[in-house]
């Protein structure tokens, strides 16, 4: 390693090299043969542990159902991710191939709702199979802008491949700025990337604060988006139980059509 004068002057200054254990200054006198060593201060690091707590929806020994909250990624690089934050809100597994719980699919950054993670490596991989064979039915609530029928199918490709999702409106409400809101409950019968977002803004009924597909003159600011996975239900891989676990709309869904206008 080589030092600069001034980078020795400060190591000095600060006592951080020793001669035989001495701390030595300018006036230190070398002869050979003596132990010199530059004694480096620890850095000061901040804590990084990422601390964020989570709303456990179910959970056994195998898997566990999260509620994941709007603008935070299911995993990923960044610091700030649900699969980062399970190891401190779940309980470790007692079983033999326990591992680190992670999500075994995805909710868009700005969705809410109820996420499925696995606890074992068995179940992970038994987790991710109920979800290829489609033996896990989602229900999602939104809320989207104009008027609608009271239900329908959407089958319009989404990235050119198949994509089927069902709707059915629940609730109304008259708006000044957008005509008309609707309560969706969607049913996706396919899993493509950001499907029931592309699905409903095909037929010009975005979801309401969606930032990627709702026209910018109907973007609703500051607000989120009004996307809710409100339930998972699956037949559990190992105890055969039948599950539904649901998570409940977020207060700003049922705020909003308690309102007259918006």
């Amino acid at each position: 390693m080589v030092a600069t004068k001034s980078a020795l002057k400060k190591a000095l200054k600060n006592k951080q090299i020793r001669v035989n254990e001495t701390p030595a200054t300018t006036a230190t006198w070398i002869s050979g043969g003596e132990c010199i060593e530059l004694r480096l201060p620890k850095e000061n690091r901040k804590n990084t542990r990422l601390v964020f707590p989570l709303k456990t929806l179910y959970e056994d020994a195998y898997l566990a159902v999260v509620h994941k909250p709007a603008g935070i990624l299911v995993s990923g690089n960044s610091f700030k991710t649900i699969a980062k934050a399970l190891p401190q809100n779940l309980e470790p597994s007692p079983l033999e191939d326990a591992c680190i719980p992670q999500p075994v699919h995805r909710l868009d950054f700005a969705t809410t709702g109820a996420l499925l993670v696995g606890k074992t490596r068995n179940s992970i991989r038994l987790l991710n199979k109920l979800f290829e064979t489609k033996q896990v039915t989602k229900i999602y609530y939104a809320v989207t802008i104009g008027q609608m029928s009271p239900s329908g199918t959407i089958n319009t490709p989404v990235d050119e491949k198949p994509a089927i999702t069902t709707y059915r409106v629940c609730d109304t409400l008259a708006s000044a700025r957008f005509g008309q809101l609707n309560l969706l409950e969607l049913k996706p019968l396919t899993g493509r990337r950001h499907q029931l977002r592309k699905h409903l803004a095909s037929i010009k009924h975005p979801i309401l604060g969606d930032r990627d597909y709702c026209p910018p003159e109907l973007l609703l600011k500051g607000k989120g988006m009004y996307l809710h996975a409100y339930s998972l239900s699956f037949k559990h891989p190992f105890t055969e139980a039948e599950l539904t676990i649901q998570d409940e709309l977020p207060k700003g869904f049922t705020k909003l059509f308690k309102k007259s206008d918006t």
